[in-house]
């Protein structure tokens, strides 16, 4: 089974610089404040940081790095900087300084990524993932799609297990189906 990263824009109206939590869910911070005790519950039941978040970022040009990574021998590390900058510790992952020096601490070449950047030179990837969610219907983050199947959200190990395991059934039911013909 491969595993790819598919771009979403949440919130792509957000501006550079970013914009609080209070400012962009104003009249629901009780909600808002619910949800991040409900993601921080789980990540603390898988063992996973989660940090409190107080700013939301445009995250256009980490999608665009992320895009690029995908192309280089170690590009996950960075997915997982990326993670752990927005989510742990509430960095700006829209400044290009900051995704320059996340780059160079994942092992990638940093003068590499600061040209991808002002070129822009994986928006059109990007903007071909952000089509097919919005095709797809999706509308939160993460969502881990096969076929018409997905699971969407922050989710338990327990339940994208479950997820793992009915792909991987559907897939031996469907060769053993094109085996009996």
């Amino acid at each position: 089974m491969t595993v790819s990263w598919s771009f979403f824009p949440l919130h792509p109206e957000t501006p550079m610089e970013g914009k609080s939590l209070g400012d962009l869910f104003k009249g629901r911070e009780s909600q808002v404040q619910a949800f991040q005790n409900q993601i921080k519950e789980i990540a603390d039941r898988e063992g996973l940081p989660y940090g409190e978040r107080t700013m939301t970022y445009n995250s256009r040009l980490a999608q665009e790095l992320g895009s690029w990574a995908d192309t280089q021998d170690d590009g996950e590390k960075l997915h997982d900087l990326l993670y752990r900058s927005y989510f742990v510790d509430n960095l700006n992952i829209s400044d290009t300084e900051v995704l320059v020096e996340l780059t160079e601490k994942a092992g990638l070449d940093g003068g590499m990524a600061r040209s991808v950047l002002m070129a822009r030179s994986f928006g059109d990837k990007v903007d071909e993932d952000w089509r097919r969610a919005r095709s797809l219907g999706l509308s939160g983050v993460p969502t881990f799609v096969s076929d018409d199947l997905y699971v969407v959200g922050c989710q338990t190990y327990d339940v994208l297990m479950k997820f793992l395991n009915h792909l991987r059934k559907l897939k031996a039911e469907a060769g053993s189906a094109e085996g009996g013909t």
